[in-house]
Parts: structure tokens; sequence; C-alpha cells
């Protein structure tokens, strides 16, 4: 063997480790949501892709098939385990149904971070960055008894996620009924009170389909119903086309969470009265930059003082104003809205 190619085979070999170590050590981090559809989801996306690219770490994204496609989001950390992730960011479908493959996800050395919907019990992943649903819920529920002239004379819509009753469901659901003044019973479950100014309870799937088809089973149950709280605002916008079928477009008070642009542009077209405002960009930068935190020397991220969730904000945005409940309108919220 020549003394030239020697040495270039060394060479060569020299690269290709350092090739190795390069590939080695670089980080992998997992981003899992309920959808890929729904605009909070895809701002979502959006923001883990932006802050992974600053981060120089390589992202893998998935997304259930619907809103409660469980099995899908199973398969989704367990490919994540198989391609050694540091770090797995997730939206649970069902915070009680992931929670044994996101404990083998840990054990296994990952951090996992809830995004938006906490896991139940919390401490099933390692950190949460979440909207405070409740606090979402409870705005739109203040707001909603101060805008109408005697609230004792609601008649309620509740406009739910679906049937399994995941965390997000039940706080901003109760959150709102707090917020209206309507006693809660269990604060972990959906439509067990008794106050008689509620007509009903429906599920939605989080899509304008399933809050146009819930809207119209309950105003078959009551047709007077002047108050319709909905799980976010693509039901939202579902309702108020049922309402509108009906000719009560005018009759029901419509209020939501969410803040993306189509819901605060109906806001400002007097769709929906009210809207709680979130931050999902932030949620996955901020989850982003944690992973980085991780594999970089093993930091965890820390909660919001008092609370077991670290708290990304919250917003009402409504163009009725009312006082002692503090706002900002349609045009404000324009500036700020995702989708």
């Amino acid at each position: 063997m020549s003394k030239s190619f020697k040495i270039a085979l060394l060479g060569g070999v020299a690269a290709m480790a350092m090739t190795g170590a390069v590939h080695a050590q670089e980080t992998t981090a997992c981003l899992i949501t309920k959808t890929d559809t729904n605009p909070f989801f895809v701002k979502m996306r959006e923001g883990a892709v932006a802050a992974a690219e600053a981060a120089g770490i390589n992202l893998q994204t998935y997304a259930g098939a619907i809103d409660g496609d469980v099995a899908g989001q199973i398969a989704a950390v367990e490919t994540c385990i198989a391609a050694g992730a540091s770090g797995i960011l997730i939206t649970p479908s069902d915070s009680r149904a992931l929670a044994p493959v996101v404990t083998q996800a840990r054990e296994a050395g990952i951090l996992v971070i809830a995004l938006d919907t906490p896991f139940e019990p919390a401490d099933t992943a390692d950190a949460t960055f979440a909207t405070d649903n409740f606090r979402a819920g409870e705005l739109i529920g203040q707001w909603a008894a101060a805008t109408m002239a005697d609230p004792s004379e609601a008649r309620i819509a509740l406009l739910d996620l679906n049937a399994s009753e995941v965390s997000v469901d039940y706080l901003r659901n109760n959150g709102f009924l707090q917020g209206f003044g309507i006693d809660i019973m269990d604060p972990t479950d959906i439509g067990d009170e008794t106050d008689e100014r509620i007509v009903g309870n429906d599920v939605t799937n989080g899509n304008e389909e399933g809050g146009r088809t819930a809207m119209e089973n309950l105003l078959q149950l009551d047709s007077s119903i002047n108050v319709v709280y909905t799980i976010n605002e693509p039901a939202a916008a579902g309702a108020y086309e049922a309402l509108r079928a009906f000719g009560l477009e005018d009759q029901a008070l419509i209020v939501s969470v969410d803040g993306g642009c189509p819901g605060v542009q109906n806001v400002a077209d007097g769709v929906i009265g009210a809207t709680s405002m979130q931050f999902p960009l932030l949620m996955a930068s901020l989850g982003i930059e944690a992973i980085a935190a991780f594999a970089a020397d093993g930091s965890m991220p820390a909660n919001s003082e008092g609370l077991d969730f670290f708290d990304t904000g919250v917003r009402l945005v409504t163009d009725q104003p009312v006082d002692g409940i503090e706002s900002i309108t349609s045009t404000e919220a324009l500036e700020l809205c995702w989708g």
C-alpha cells in the first residue's frame, strides 16, 4: 500500500468518524399534535419548526388522524422512543390513556412535555406548557354573565370536545360555569351540574361540523337557548350556522376559546361575542427550548409560581368590553392571532 493512499485512507476514516460523531450528537425532538388540520396545531407546529431550526434540532412531527386518535399518538410516541429522541412535545388526545406510553418514554430518558392539554395526573409528563384553561373558560363565563341583562334568565348550551372528557375539556367547561356563577359539582367531570339554566351538553370533536350538529341537537331540546359555550372557535362557527338555519342567530350569545385569526374575525363580525386567546406558537417554541436545554445539560423546565404547569398566558377578546374584566378588541387581537 502506498504511503499517499494510506494517508488518504486514514483521512477518510477520520472524516467518517467525525461525521458519525456529529450525527451521534445531533438532538432529535418530536412534536405530536392531536390533528394536523386545526389551525391551533398548525401554528403550534410552525412555532416548533422555527425554534428547532434556530437551535439546530432535528424535529420530527406527527399528528392524530382526528381529535381523539389515541392509537395514532401512541404509535408516534413509540416511534420517537425508537428514534432515540431527546424530548417529546405532545398535545394528548386522551390524557389518561396515553399515560403508560409516556411513562415508557420517560423511563427511556426522554423529556416529555405536554402542550395545551395537561396529563392526568399532571406529573405523568415532566412538564406542561399551556394556557390556564380553567381561567380561559372563567373569563368568557364572567363576560357572558356581565353582558346579559339578567343572567338568571339564561338558557345555556355547552358544546364540549368529546366523550373522553380530557382535562382541557372539563377545565374550560367548568371554568365557564364558575365564571357565569354556576356551582360546579365535580371539577373533573362534565354535565353533572343541577342548575336549571343549563339546557344540556353535547360534543363537537372540536370542529365546525360537530359544532353545528351539537347545536342542532340542543336546540331540539330547547329553542330558547340564549348562551352558547363552545370548546373552541371552529365549534363556535358551526354553532352559529345551526342557529342561523333556525333564524335564531340574534338570540344567542356565543363564547369560545382559542384566539385563531378566523375566530377573532368572527368576534369582529359579531358571530362570537367573546373568546379567550391562547398562544400555541409560544407553547411549542418554549418546549423546543426546554428540550435543547435538557439535551445540553439535563436541566428541567420549571412551573409558573403556584401552578403545576408553565402558564403561557390568556387574553379575553371582545368588542363589547365590560367593567372589571380586562380585554382587548378584535382589532388588537388580529395583530396577535394565529391561523
